[in-house]
């Protein structure tokens, strides 16, 4: 198997856009990729497409990415859709290492694109419920993270002082980012003070939904600098686990953790050598949990580490510098593919006002769907400097 490098990122701004087409916010990312990896566009040979609902939601079924790439320009590759919930973004990454990887291909393309803002708030948000087993009982994502989130605060030392803190870090981050749909910092009282959703969840606890579109492109390593001078990003691991029944007398393990471990195990590395990560934030309070599944600290130590600033722009380990999925908006199918361009902006050092200092080994988690009460799928992505 080959070494795998990301040699070029891009993704559109996230937020509501109603005379966008996914078309059109695709086409965007796509050519942003291609700028900055400085890659001709007929040395692309393969494209892996990410969409969660856009059967649901647009009019393009079945063939969304080739609608999509015929109109960036493409012709004549082997397009293939992805669709795995919240997760579809990364998956369509991982799909375009093992390409490069494998010696199949020399140059993939990995889109994630998603168009939510179609004039029927309630039909996106019913699309989106769907990822559960219970839509049809009227229970939504929101409800199960509340309802996990109430579990966790009893067995641990958390408040939800401790989730407002979590929104005002990552708000804050995403003023910094010109890509994030809300640019406006929070204080602990505006969070708190905000609608109660699913107690203990307010509104400013929860993504939104958002239109947008993200791209990346790989080849193998040792060809990366025929196409770029910019710093070289290696994918050391992109790995994706889906839940497992939990049995009887065994403590059951989150898909996350299980992941990570498969991430850290094939990358080499462990949590301790993590300089700063992106995180599925689909509802913010849900980061301090992430904290200690992906080995950041120990568990019931997450609460501790956000009131000490460990994982703020200056701390030890920097959490979602991008704003996350609160700030940043969240179009399911684009997620994962915004998280990698976040990482690999900070990797070379290209992240603006939010760079975090001398960042050499990056992580993303993305997870997605809901299966017997655990993530139906999630991918966790390492990335080496």
């Amino acid at each position: 198997m080959r070494d795998v490098a990301i040699v070029g990122v891009g993704m559109t701004r996230f937020g509501k856009f109603l005379d966008r087409s996914p078309q059109d916010l695709g086409l965007e990312a796509v050519w942003n990729a291609i700028e900055d990896a400085n890659v001709p566009m007929n040395k692309i040979q393969v494209a892996y497409v990410g969409n969660a609902l856009g059967p649901q939601l647009n009019e393009l079924k079945g063939t969304i990415g080739q609608h999509i790439l015929t109109n960036a320009g493409f012709q004549k590759i082997p397009i293939t859709n992805v669709e795995n919930a919240c997760s579809s973004g990364s998956s369509a990454l991982r799909l375009a290492c093992l390409e490069v990887a494998s010696g199949n291909y020399d140059m993939a393309l990995a889109l994630g694109v998603e168009k939510m803002y179609t004039g029927d708030s309630a039909k996106a948000a019913a699309a989106m419920a769907s990822g559960t087993p219970y839509a049809k009982l009227g229970f939504t994502f929101v409800a199960e993270y509340a309802l996990n989130l109430k579990k966790w605060m009893k067995k641990n030392a958390v408040t939800v002082e401790h989730f407002a803190k979590v929104v005002v870090k990552n708000t804050s981050n995403g003023s910094l980012n010109p890509y994030a749909q809300f640019r406006k910092p929070l204080t602990i009282e505006e969070v708190l003070n905000s609608r109660l959703i699913a107690n203990p969840l307010t509104l400013y606890m929860c993504s939104s939904m958002a239109d947008g579109a993200a791209a990346a492109l790989v080849c193998p390593k040792s060809l990366a600098r025929k196409y770029s001078s910019k710093p070289l990003v290696e994918v050391a691991a992109c790995e994706l686990t889906s839940g497992s029944f939990p049995y009887p007398g065994k403590a059951p393990e989150s898909t996350t953790s299980r992941t990570a471990k498969i991430a850290y195990e094939k990358a080499g590395i462990g949590p301790e050598d993590v300089n700063v990560a992106e995180v599925h934030d689909a509802m913010a309070p849900a980061e301090l949990k992430i904290y200690e599944e992906l080995g950041f600290c120990q568990e019931g130590q997450g609460g501790r580490m956000i009131d000490e600033g460990r994982t703020t722009l200056s701390g030890v380990i920097p959490v979602n510098p991008s704003g996350g999925l609160a700030a940043k908006g969240h179009p399911v199918g684009a997620t994962g593919l915004a998280q990698i361009a976040e990482v690999v902006w900070q990797l070379r050092g290209e992240a603006g006002e939010r760079q975090v200092s001398n960042a050499k080994v990056g992580l993303t988690q993305n997870q997605g769907g809901l299966v017997r009460g655990d993530n139906g799928a999630c991918t966790v992505t390492i990335l080496k400097r």
